[in-house]
């Protein structure tokens, strides 16, 4: 095995290995989005019309819903160091807080198409005041 001597690296394998590391950026469309939140997501009624925890069902939660209007989350579903980026809040919906430690009444929505999900996503980040 021949080892590279120093200097020789290439210089690009470092942003090559950073871009690697990225978490997905999930691109969606926030009007799509609010359609799923307030029909088929059935969203507000935990959440709240704005997002803010504050849905009719909220009082029953002990963590309560997340909080969108102030971007307050407590999951890091990938892993990555970061609560609430992202790739947690798709995965949180998709699969359930109570995979990550969450609260076990936020049920998995895997009924939602890749497409709705990246706008459901999209619409809970323009909730942040």
């Amino acid at each position: 095995m021949k080892l590279a001597k120093p200097g020789l690296l290439k210089p690009w394998l470092p942003v090559v290995a950073i871009l690697l590391m990225a978490p997905p950026v999930m691109a969606g469309d926030a009007a799509a989005g609010k359609q799923v939140y307030d029909g088929k997501g059935a969203c507000a009624g935990c959440h709240g019309a704005g997002g803010a925890g504050d849905g009719a069902a909220a009082v029953a939660f002990n963590p309560r819903p997340a909080n969108f209007a102030t971007a307050e989350f407590r999951i890091d579903a990938d892993g990555n160091g970061q609560a609430g980026d992202d790739a947690d809040i798709a995965n949180v919906i998709k699969h359930g807080a109570a995979k990550y430690g969450g609260n076990a009444g936020m049920a998995a929505r895997g009924d939602f198409s890749d497409a709705e999900l990246g706008n459901l996503v999209a619409y809970i980040r323009s909730l942040k005041q």
